[in-house]
């Protein structure tokens, strides 16, 4: 039996400082919600595979799901908005934090 359907909140906190030029951003997003315990962390691995992004999702203690990701801002927005839609049903929150990429990132993968 699925949990109802809740509502999807979204912070976004822009720290942008590169010019409208740079191609690659960073992205730190946090889930919350029953987001641990039901393929959250494999659903975004399997999404980041479409998409031309870098980075890890890991579960974290407080029972939220953390996700980092370099790449183009388009490819990174259309990550996330395909995960909302796949993972609706377990996502209540979601902060959003952008920054200039790192580069530390050559894959995509799933931290334990």
């Amino acid at each position: 039996m699925r949990p109802p359907r809740s509502s999807c909140y979204i912070i976004r906190v822009d720290t942008r400082h590169a010019p409208a030029s740079s191609t690659a951003r960073r992205c730190t997003a946090y889930f919350q919600g029953r987001v641990q315990g039901v393929g959250f962390r494999y659903t975004v691995q399997n999404l980041a595979m479409r998409y031309n992004v870098c980075g890890f999702v890991r579960n974290l203690p407080d029972g939220r799901v953390e996700l980092i990701l370099e790449g183009p801002d388009q490819e990174i927005d259309q990550l996330i908005e395909a995960l909302k839609g796949r993972m609706s049903d377990f996502i209540n929150k979601v902060e959003l934090a952008m920054a200039s990429a790192t580069g530390e990132f050559s894959r995509f993968c799933i931290k334990h």
